[in-house]
């Protein structure tokens, strides 16, 4: 497991998190715990109804037919004489 520490935290701010640990029947480094790990996984849960957004989206535009690999799409430019000019 890690430690952080978090260093010039405003007076305010550790006195409602106090508050807050209170209320939730947690201590003050329980609470913030409980916080970040909400947070963490908030993100990735936002992360991943994107990721779903944008792929039904794209399954939608492009139907069920199968997909040209990258690599076979970007040979076919190169041999067209399209490629990097090194």
């Amino acid at each position: 497991m890690a430690t952080l520490h978090v260093r010039r935290l405003d007076e305010e701010i550790v006195r409602r998190l106090k508050l807050r640990a209170v209320a939730n029947h947690r201590s003050l480094e329980g609470e913030v715990r409980h916080i970040l790990e909400q947070a963490a996984a908030d993100d990735m849960a936002e992360r991943m109804r994107t990721f779903r957004v944008l792929s039904e989206r794209l399954r939608a535009e492009t139907g069920d037919e199968p997909q040209i690999p990258a690599h076979v799409l970007i040979r076919e430019d190169r041999d067209r004489g399209h490629g990097p000019a090194w």
